[in-house]
């Protein structure tokens, strides 16, 4: 499968979707939109993967590139091809669908627990993931699910953190991805955030859980088996 993958910022790469890809002899392609690539045609497109980035979705004035790729997102959902879209990504899903998408009541960013809601188990997508399990976050915007979507996941900090349409479309606030060198990028390229927060980590205390991506990344690959 010729995978089409969408990067707003240098720092924020695949993560372990790049392994997963390997093993599964699957082609990966990159739009760049940091370093001016053209956006795909969607009818080009098998399976979209929208990564995270530092902006927000109504950012358009700064980053004129918003609307366009809200657009082949919507376009993309339309044609009934996989989309997964992780972090901004997500939020940029939920509002290609509709939904709003604001600032969430605190920032969350470290490792912390996200739980399935019940309604996950209407979706054979989600068939196989723990009930409960730790995730790594860095966000301060939140979605509102969108219309015809089934709510995923919840954490203490973050009610919508994850949403499903038709067991094609998934859209995670949590960066189910991460690896050690993830993290790593986010904390030297955003570290301004790191202020005092209940659910604000350390960057030491970011780094310990690392232990947690083995376990995402298992997730993840039985996500993405589903999806490909």
């Amino acid at each position: 499968m010729r995978i089409h993958w969408i990067q707003h910022v240098p720092f924020e790469g695949l993560g372990s979707i790049e392994g997963w890809a390997g093993d599964r002899g699957h082609e990966l392609v990159a739009t760049r939109l940091w370093d001016q690539d053209p956006l795909p045609d969607p009818r080009e497109i098998e399976f979209l993967i929208v990564m995270g980035g530092p902006m927000g979705v109504n950012d358009e004035a700064t980053h004129n590139w918003l609307a366009s790729e809200k657009a082949l997102i919507g376009r993309t959902i339309e044609s009934g091809s996989s989309v997964l879209g992780i972090c901004l990504g997500a939020q940029l899903i939920a509002s290609a669908m509709g939904a709003e998408v604001s600032a969430n009541r605190q920032k969350e960013i470290g490792w912390f627990p996200v739980t399935l809601a019940a309604t996950a188990g209407e979706t054979e997508l989600m068939s196989q993931v723990p009930r409960e399990f730790k995730a790594f976050h860095w966000h301060g915007d939140t979605f509102q699910i969108p219309d015809g979507a089934t709510h995923i996941a919840s954490s203490a900090a973050c009610r919508n953190q994850a949403f499903c349409i038709n067991d094609r479309v998934l859209g995670l606030q949590f960066h189910i991805e991460t690896l050690a060198g993830n993290v790593e990028a986010l904390i030297e390229n955003c570290s301004d955030e790191l202020v005092d927060g209940e659910w604000i980590q350390s960057p030491d205390e970011m780094r310990e859980g690392i232990k947690n991506s083995r376990q995402g990344t298992e997730i993840l690959s039985t996500i993405l088996d589903r999806l490909a």
